[in-house]
């Protein structure tokens, strides 16, 4: 009887501490910092390297101001925006970048791109899309 007595206060026991235990939460947060202050934009994929003047098009400025790529878009959901992938890294662009905390030069404004050759449209997201109508 001892034997039962002390299987049977054993599992009690583990019955007290199961019912006893808190739960353990999964969230993760994931603090992305604040967008890079780039004066013509930024590339969307990591490092997040300023781009030149000509990568993004008109749409892509809201009053002069960058309206963000990947972690940092803050554009409408079905936004879609022609980029000149020619003036990205990924494709060989080797050229010219301004640095981060750089500022816009007056001559170039972002609301009309002179000369913009943009070559494929990407939503705020970095994802490629068909060319818009």
């Amino acid at each position: 009887m001892t034997g039962f007595r002390l299987v049977a206060l054993t599992a009690f026991a583990g019955c007290f501490m199961m019912l006893s235990a808190q739960k353990a939460s999964a969230q993760v947060a994931v603090e992305i910092g604040v967008a890079p202050e780039c004066p013509y934009g930024y590339y969307d994929a990591a490092p997040y390297g300023c781009a030149p003047y000509g990568y993004y098009g008109p749409e892509w400025f809201t009053g002069g101001v960058f309206i963000g790529t990947g972690p940092w878009f803050h554009g409408p959901e079905n936004f879609r925006g022609h980029v000149n992938n020619r003036l990205h890294p990924e494709h060989g662009y080797n050229g010219p970048t301004p640095q981060r905390g750089e500022k816009a030069e007056p001559s170039k404004r972002l609301d009309k791109v002179e000369n913009f050759k943009g070559n494929e449209v990407r939503d705020g997201r970095g994802h490629t899309g068909d060319k818009k109508k």
